[in-house]
């Protein structure tokens, strides 16, 4: 089932698969790291067997997972703690010299929603990708993407300002991941369901875009193609 989709994914123009054991949402349970590899390296065995053309991307934040998705397959690690969660993984991960999506969060899945406050969001969440990103290039991982973390401790406004400034995070000098794919500050903006958010998801990925993003992650494959495709012609 999980080569199926990730076929039809590629199908539909994905470049990259972000392969994940756990769920991050607000309030979400954490798993261990055993549970995790139980999970992904199966999934991710199966996915690089099949199409080994696809970039995948371990969504983790524990460094054992980060290694053994590695020699599974993987060439990604895309960490939303930015190695704030395990102490080893930022080890982990310029031992392996591959790729590290950097992501701001404040707060842990289990906290980050409850009452998320900033002075200034942007300068705060800029801020802390820059510095970050320093500390990784310290500790020998060189290539970087960042993350501005949408949703992850920020409130509706909180979302909107950083979509709204967008561009001032170019200044990182990395790529800029936009994860922004049936959000709550989408739908609620629009009074509709995380179901119903396709269209919605779809404009403000095009504003993404439109800012500076270099990747999307989302759930509609076929659709953020589609409005790369359009994008990229106008």
């Amino acid at each position: 089932a999980i080569v199926k989709e990730a076929t039809r994914m590629m199908n539909d123009g994905a470049t990259i698969l972000d392969i994940g054991g756990q769920s991050t949402r607000p309030g979400s349970d954490k798993i261990s790291a055993e549970e995790e590899l139980q999970r992904v390296i199966p999934a991710i065995e199966a996915v690089s067997k099949a199409i080994p053309e696809a970039f995948i991307s371990v969504d983790t934040y524990y460094s054992r997972v980060a290694a053994e998705a590695v020699a599974a397959g993987a060439g990604i690690v895309n960490d939303i703690s930015a190695g704030k969660m395990d102490d080893n993984l930022i080890a982990t991960v310029a031992a392996l010299k591959v790729p590290y999506v950097l992501m701001h969060m404040q707060g842990t899945p289990q906290t980050m929603q409850r009452e998320p406050h900033y002075e200034n969001v942007t300068r705060e969440v800029l801020d802390f990708l820059i510095q970050q990103t320093a500390v990784l290039k310290e500790k020998g991982i060189t290539d970087i993407i960042t993350d501005p973390g949408f949703g992850f401790g920020k409130t509706m406004a909180h979302n909107l300002e950083l979509l709204r400034n967008l561009e001032l995070f170019k200044m990182t000098g990395r790529p800029l991941l936009l994860g922004i794919s049936r959000k709550s500050f989408i739908y609620k903006t629009l009074g509709t369901t995380a179901d119903d958010v396709l269209n919605g998801t779809t404009v403000m990925n095009t504003i993404g875009l439109m800012r500076g993003a270099a990747i999307l992650r989302v759930h509609d494959v076929k659709e953020a193609a589609e409005a790369i495709k359009l994008y990229t012609a106008v």
